[in-house]
């Protein structure tokens, strides 16, 4: 497989969790699959030189895993890990 075709199936793989995250009832299974779908569209972005592309999806992944923690650190109050 060359790069191109690399790069080709990373952003089609980023575009489809990104696209699947949106069809999840479950607030905490939208989040996760997204995180996973923008990590991949940040490693896009940084492979094919896309800046831009890279830093918009960094941040969505922090914003993920910002709100993933309160949920588990909320839904975890309470009870012994």
């Amino acid at each position: 497989m060359d790069a191109i075709n690399f790069y080709e199936l990373l952003g089609y793989s980023a575009s489809v969790l990104v696209a699947l995250s949106l069809t999840m009832r479950s607030v905490v299974k939208l989040r996760v699959i997204n995180l996973a779908g923008a990590m991949l569209f940040t490693a896009y972005g940084l492979v094919i030189g896309a800046l831009p592309v890279a830093a918009l999806n960094f941040f969505i992944a922090l914003v993920n895993i910002y709100y993933l923690h309160q949920m588990f650190r909320t839904s975890f109050a309470g009870h012994e890990v």
